[in-house]
């Protein structure tokens, strides 16, 4: 099931899940553009957007409005619509208006052979970067051990290249992949210091050591955190 966390607050782009992005609401868009690859609902705080919902006929329920992060509404939903622990969760941002369909099949894919793997708590994407995407705060990036597991994501440029010497910098895709039992126990687990400091909420699956299973993906989307996220989609998309 793919489950599209949304609120309706946003404090940098204040109602941005609601925005036109080409003639659809930016979540209506976003649920469009998953859709035909399995069961999708959105998750979401408001009865505003449930009814929008309702109007382009995608399935939605109605989650807390306290929670502090996508990841623990997309809990609170899996465990009113009662999946079972080895159901497979896809969490899919709503600000993802361009997540292309061949992105979350592969994790998909990733997600259900790593079904029985334990110290495997999260799957999660990456792609290629440029150097000046690496020093863009709001585009979070991530290093790699050699099973391509994620060692760290950081705001920052990461690794710092002390030597001048040609490397490859790897942009994070904000799109998730549980078992409803690892998406549990991930949303049991204590926040932490360094996703406090880095206001990344994957750094804790790391810091308790558990491992997060990256795949390499090409992708054109992008997160929409700002008026001129949307106008740069727009531009780059129409």
């Amino acid at each position: 099931m793919i489950i599209i966390p949304c609120r309706l607050t946003s404090s940098r782009f204040p109602n941005k899940v609601l925005k036109d992005v080409l003639g659809l609401p930016m979540v209506i868009r976003t649920a469009q553009s998953v859709s035909n690859i399995d069961d999708v609902i959105i998750a979401c705080d408001s009865k505003e957007i449930q009814n929008i919902a309702r109007k382009y006929k995608i399935d939605s329920i109605l989650t807390s409005q306290n929670h502090q992060n996508g990841t623990t509404r997309i809990n609170e939903a899996a465990n009113l619509l009662k999946l079972k622990d080895d159901d497979i969760i896809i969490n899919v941002q709503a600000d993802e208006p361009f997540i292309e369909k061949s992105i979350v099949k592969k994790l998909i894919d990733q997600t259900n052979k790593n079904i029985n793997k334990k110290d495997i708590m999260i799957n999660s994407c990456y792609k290629k970067i440029s150097l000046k995407e690496s020093l863009d705060p709001n585009f979070v990036k991530v290093i790699l051990n050699t099973e391509n597991h994620a060692i760290y994501f950081s705001r920052s440029q990461i690794p710092f290249n002390a030597n001048n010497k040609s490397i490859e910098y790897y942009g994070h895709l904000g799109i998730y992949g549980f078992s409803k039992i690892s998406l549990n126990n991930f949303c049991n687990l204590k926040p932490c210091l360094l996703e406090n400091i880095e206001k990344l909420e994957q750094l804790r699956a790391i810091e308790y050591g558990y491992k997060i299973a990256m795949i390499e993906v090409e992708s054109k989307s992008f997160g929409i955190d700002t008026p001129n996220d949307l106008e740069n989609a727009i531009k780059i998309f129409s």
